[in-house]
């Protein structure tokens, strides 16, 4: 499928709808209003350019900031609201199945806080030749 540059910019410009912070209620039909295209238009060329289609992107953006939450010791409940789901059951299922582990589990993981403070190996005193 070729795409114009116009049509170029309209996608980057809803790519960039999708995955702003906050705005969950923002639909498929309306980014595409937003950016100049019929929302089959912009789910067809879309997935042409990004590989995914705009509902993928969006809920892989929405785990990707409740995964941020979650590591920064957010509850459960409080990570899927943020993020814009309405039921913590179908949130959990859906990032069991995306991320492989239950929220509950990632969020007590060490590795989900971020990495430790400076790296290991800068601290070991250097080794003689």
């Amino acid at each position: 499928m070729v795409i114009s540059p116009a049509v170029f910019r309209r996608l980057c410009r809803a790519r960039a709808l999708l995955d702003t912070d906050g705005d969950s209620v923002r639909t498929i039909a309306g980014v595409a209003r937003e950016v100049g295209l019929s929302p089959f238009h912009l789910i067809r060329c879309f997935r042409a350019l990004f590989g995914v289609t705009p509902h993928q992107f969006r809920t892989h953006a929405r785990l990707e900031r409740a995964q941020r939450l979650l590591g920064d010791g957010r509850s459960v409940t409080d990570a899927c609201l943020a993020v814009g789901f309405s039921s913590p059951g179908s949130f959990s299922h859906l990032f069991g199945r995306r991320v492989g582990v239950a929220p509950s589990t990632y969020r007590r993981r060490p590795f989900a806080r971020g990495p430790a403070p400076g790296c290991i190996t800068l601290m070991a005193p250097p080794r003689e030749r």
